[in-house]
């Protein structure tokens, strides 16, 4: 092997062996967003279906509930697929806390991303029900504004209609609890989110 072949090859490798190093220290599930501190993008989505009474909050289905309207309040919007088993973990806690701040200016949507209805009804009712509504995504379109990358995740929308908190994966009662608190004293600070 002559010398010049050596040094390419060191060469080489010295930048490989620093990218993979670096690449280490990362989270692989931590990828950045940059919604928290921006205006959420806004949606009318009709609902598919809600076992929570009807109200002003609370629309029945083929209803649409329109962002821009709640304004003014904390929204929990988390995307979600039958297929999705990590989704099923976050139910009973998303669905018990949509009641317990039901009389709060709190509103839940959970909206359904790549999936068909009939299957999400099918799994919302062997679950129990749910408390707030689904809203249908039919094109992903909202989906594709919010920057999913995949199910479940969660965004929890200040009164000033800013994204707080990017959730990537399954919410819990305590993680959830916070936030809201949080957002509706008003006391929070867009994350950082990036590499």
């Amino acid at each position: 092997m002559s010398t010049k072949r050596m040094v390419l090859g060191f060469l080489i490798t010295i930048p490989i062996i620093a990218l993979l190093a670096t690449a280490m220290d990362r989270d692989p599930r931590a990828i950045p967003s940059p919604l928290p501190g921006r205006e959420a993008p806004s949606f009318s989505l009709p609902v598919m279906l809600t076992t929570a009474p009807h109200s002003v909050t609370s629309p029945g289905p083929g209803e649409a509930v329109n962002l821009e309207e709640l304004r003014g309040d904390v929204v929990v919007v988390n995307f979600w697929a039958s297929w999705c088993l990590s989704c099923r973990t976050e139910h009973v806690p998303l669905s018990q806390l949509a009641e317990q701040y039901a009389d709060e200016e709190v509103h839940f949507f959970r909206i359904l991303y790549n999936d068909r209805a009939p299957n999400a009804a099918g799994l919302i009712e062997r679950m129990g029900g749910q408390s707030y509504p689904t809203l249908l995504d039919t094109r992903s379109s909202t989906a594709i504004q919010y920057g999913l990358t995949g199910v479940p995740e969660t965004f929890f929308i200040g009164r000033d209609g800013k994204v707080a908190h990017k959730q990537v994966g399954p919410v819990h009662h305590d993680l959830i609890v916070e936030w809201i608190e949080r957002l509706l004293a008003e006391e929070w600070s867009p994350e950082v989110q990036g590499p």
